[in-house]
């Protein structure tokens, strides 16, 4: 299996940061110490993939932001990792005419313009730093990768290729191409990085068309200018992943309004529906509201805990795509196995202060030493193990206030009801009207994923009385109005019958494990769902366009292949194999729900790739934020 993208970026950073060339095996040299400058997006494309920890390994003694107030370092090297934007030029020829550091070695986050590089070129000769200017790079390293398989184009910046932007109806035809151009400019950045050439699959008609024909105009133009294409020669020899080329199938966020406003039940999805997750690092307040401040004192200042969820956390791991239930199963019993580990250590302690000098003692002792010893040498382990469930104990609690206090479960058993089309068990006022179930958004979130499924839209009676328990709800009705408009535009592209096939989820009995009372979860009240597996629409396009099915819902889909003489205007493929490897990208943003639902379909496809990227990536609440920008009159 051929490296991940992730691997690639990462290795293209550490290559980066060693004065672009690649790092050396042998680690007992010393670094070249030296201090790394980024802008916001460079923070963001590297915090992911390399802790400080690794920074400092490779030399990185300071990493500053480049418009942050920075002192002269006369005798230091300095690695910029930027975009080429005017402030940011601007910045570099100020630093250039300080005279901050040694020497200057420029990385550009996507391809800098002639134009600007004859400004830095300038502005070296007036300061006389030709000499200190040692190298200029494009790195083309504008996309940030969260998994393995998953990227998302940008952080920083996203409202601007959003899906409110893509869909304003006040949109001038300058302001799509400019959007459309940022995703294309990312996507041509995530293609030289992965080192293929894709053959790409588009609907027709909107936002995800526009890009596709743009991306292909550009991997031609590049693949067609021999000198400096970016997929020849070295890129290339790193970058085969096999004979077969990856399909690049691009979606529209249109096609399915209704998974990013879905309650959910597995532990990353949920994480980032109800916490502050961004860029796998999650924040939350310290001790929420447990204790009472005495009256009329100052309530107390909560302090915000930052934790890393990364690759290198093995539950993690294993548990980011488990519903919920099953999570809090395993940190106590992960929890449960530490106490057993901590306890035989005290209970070696207590044994090694033995009284008496009696022969038995003697060699006990000298038993004991060998356990003691290998007991130390596995402390470190120990704690890491113990930081983990520390880590997931805080976490998953927090996750599971705001299911119980909301009555998330019924709201996820609800939906995916409604989305598979199975007997509801009672009516939806009754949910939307109960006090205590959830948040003024969950109920609008509910209706709203109701009024996208039904296949006949509720009568205007109806939608009244529904109206009205919603406002009493304190709901804002704006999203709604944009949906209404939004299914009556689809309803003239006709929608499947049935877009989120059957299935749904059955519930178990109660908790085994987690119900008796020493656990740290009290899981009373909360129901034990367990997944069926059911492809979502994005899921069953790019299981049609892989495995080369032939179904009205894709049949119509264009095709595209860059390394063809001529464009053809054609959907017939002309490659008639299933694929191997794919890439489902969303034009209009995505979510951790369909990510699931891909790595999910992959595993039940042994031999298959398959990577999940969006534009930007929401969870509901920012969702429905932008559908009622989208729906205020």
């Amino acid at each position: 299996m051929a490296a991940s993208v992730r691997e690639k970026q990462k290795a293209a950073l550490r290559r980066m940061l060693n004065f672009n060339s690649p790092p050396l095996k042998n680690t007992a040299a010393e670094p070249v110490w030296k201090v790394l400058i980024y802008d916001r997006f460079g923070q963001d494309i590297i915090s992911p993939l390399l802790s400080v920890k690794e920074l400092r390994d490779m030399g990185i003694t300071l990493h500053l932001l480049l418009h942050s107030d920075r002192e002269p370092i006369p005798d230091v090297p300095a690695i910029y990792f930027i975009m080429p934007t005017e402030e940011n030029i601007d910045r570099i020829c100020q630093d250039l005419r300080s005279q901050l550091y040694e020497s200057y070695y420029l990385n550009f986050i996507s391809a800098i313009s002639r134009s600007k590089l004859e400004d830095i070129a300038s502005a070296a000769l007036a300061a006389n730093a030709v000499n200190q200017v040692t190298k200029v790079y494009d790195q083309y390293l504008n996309f940030i990768t969260l998994e393995d398989d998953m990227f998302i184009l940008c952080h920083q910046n996203k409202e601007l290729i959003s899906y409110h932007a893509i869909n304003r109806t006040d949109l001038v035809d300058t302001d799509m191409e400019a959007i459309m151009d940022t995703i294309v400019d990312s996507l041509f950045c995530f293609f030289v990085t992965l080192g293929a050439v894709p053959i790409i699959r588009c609907p027709r008609g909107n936002a995800a068309e526009m890009v596709a024909v743009k991306l292909d105009k550009k991997l031609r133009e590049n693949l067609r200018d021999a000198r400096n294409s970016l997929f020849t020669g070295d890129n290339i020899a790193a970058g085969q992943f096999s004979f077969q080329r990856p399909l690049f199938v691009l979606a529209d966020r249109n096609l399915d309004l209704a998974t990013p406003l879905h309650h959910t039940w597995t532990y990353q999805a949920l994480i980032h529906d109800v916490l502050d997750f961004h860029l796998n690092r999650v924040t939350m307040e310290e001790g929420a509201g447990s204790e009472a401040s005495p009256s009329g004192a100052r309530p107390k200042k909560k302090n915000r805990k930052t934790f890393d969820l990364t690759a290198a956390d093995k539950f993690w791991q294993n548990h980011k795509g488990s519903p919920f239930p099953e999570v809090a199963e395993s940190v106590q019993t992960e929890l449960d196995s530490y106490r057993a580990q901590e306890d035989d250590v005290k209970r070696l302690k207590s044994i090694m202060g033995l009284e008496g000098e009696d022969e038995g003692a003697i060699s006990m002792l000298s038993d004991n030493t060998a356990k003691l010893t290998s007991a130390m040498s596995n402390l470190p382990e120990l704690l890491e193990k113990k930081r983990l469930i520390d880590l997931h104990t805080n976490v998953a609690t927090a996750v599971l206030d705001h299911i119980k206090s909301r009555k998330l479960d019924v709201y996820f058993e609800y939906e995916e009801k409604l989305m598979s089309k199975t007997t509801l068990d009672k009516s939806l006022l009754d949910v939307i009207s109960d006090p205590d179930a959830g948040t003024p958004e969950d109920k609008m979130r509910l209706f709203l994923i109701y009024y996208i499924t039904s296949q006949q839209a509720p009568s205007e009676s109806d939608l009244e009385q529904y109206k009205k328990v919603l406002l009493d709800a304190g709901c804002d009705l704006s999203p709604l109005n944009y949906v209404k408009q939004w299914k009556a535009f689809a309803k003239l592209a006709t929608a499947p019958a049935n877009a989120y096939g059957t299935g749904g989820v059955k519930p178990m009995g109660l908790f085994s494990r987690v119900m008796n009372s020493g656990s740290q979860f009290v899981m009373e009240g909360v129901k034990n769902l367990v997944l069926k597996q059911l492809n979502l629409p994005v899921t069953r396009i790019l299981d049609n366009l892989m495995e080369m099915k032939s179904n009205p819902e894709t049949d119509d889909y264009r095709y595209f292949d860059p390394k063809m003489l001529r464009g053809s205007e054609s959907s017939i493929p002309r490659n008639k194999n299933p694929f191997q490897e794919a890439i489902v990208f969303v034009v209009g943003g995505g979510n951790y729900i369909e990510y699931q639902n891909l790595v999910d379909y992959t595993k039940s496809k042994p031999g298959k790739k398959v990577l999940y990227g969006c534009s930007e990536l929401f969870n509901a609440a920012q969702f429905i934020k932008q559908l009622s920008q989208l729906g205020q009159k």
